[in-house]
């Protein structure tokens, strides 16, 4: 059953592409397609994408001020935001970015009314910035804004394919899950999503969808309730 208004988190390194920095072209396209098919299908789309494919706050240099590495990193969202906006809007998607920080002359601020407005009149919003606070992730933003704008789901778009007990890059016998409780996901220290993150969608109700971004129209079957991934519940 497919979903009415879903929030798509997707990591910045996953726009990375092979390159594992910047944007990668034609990943840009691919997402920005299959956002219109599952906008053109009814349901309504908000985006978070993260920085990581530019800075990473969490890994700066320790010489440098956490919220002064943090805002760099909320900086990087906005870019991301804007890249994803002219695909979308490339192929005929409205699209309208909404930032934490004022930056007037790129987008609009963040106004809960007139976010819930673009998406009547079927808009993508995208929310860039994340919370506009140092020391939130992007998983943290996500899952704000999956609560604020009453989705029916926050689908996690990742460069790995769903849950795992460990690291399957490291681990060959990491064992992957097709469903599994936010609490079970703290209690075992899974790196799905962090710790804040998962608490506020276990707060307010709302499944997870943790699915690999590469495989083919991932985010159209997450989107519409097919069965892909892990679902987080």
């Amino acid at each position: 059953m497919a979903y009415k208004r879903v929030l798509i988190k997707i990591s910045g390194e996953a726009l990375a592409g092979e390159k594992g920095f910047g944007l990668d072209q034609a990943t840009l396209k691919m997402v920005a397609s299959q956002i219109k098919t599952v906008v053109n299908s009814g349901i309504e789309v908000g985006l978070v994408i993260g920085g990581g494919n530019f800075w990473r706050g969490k890994q700066h240099d320790s010489t440098m001020d956490r919220s002064a590495a943090d805002h760099m990193g909320m900086l990087a969202t906005v870019m991301n935001a804007i890249a994803m906006q002219d695909a979308l809007e490339s192929i005929g998607v409205v699209t309208r970015v909404q930032t934490a920080l004022t930056i007037t002359r790129v987008a609009e601020p963040y106004i809960y009314r007139k976010a819930i407005r673009h998406f009547e009149k079927g808009r993508v919003v995208i929310f860039g910035a994340g919370t506009g606070n140092p020391f939130f992730s992007t998983d943290t933003a996500a899952s704000l804004k999956a609560a604020e704008i009453h989705a029916d789901a926050l689908l996690l778009a990742k460069n790995i394919d769903g849950v795992y007990s460990s690291d399957p890059k490291k681990d060959p016998n990491a064992i992957k899950y097709d469903e599994i409780s936010c609490k079970e996901v703290i209690a075992k220290g899974l790196q799905a999503m962090d710790t804040t993150a998962i608490a506020m969608c276990m707060e307010n109700n709302i499944p997870i969808v943790a699915f690999g971004l590469k495989d083919k129209d991932s985010i159209i079957k997450a989107a519409k309730g097919e069965k892909i991934g892990t679902l987080i519940k």
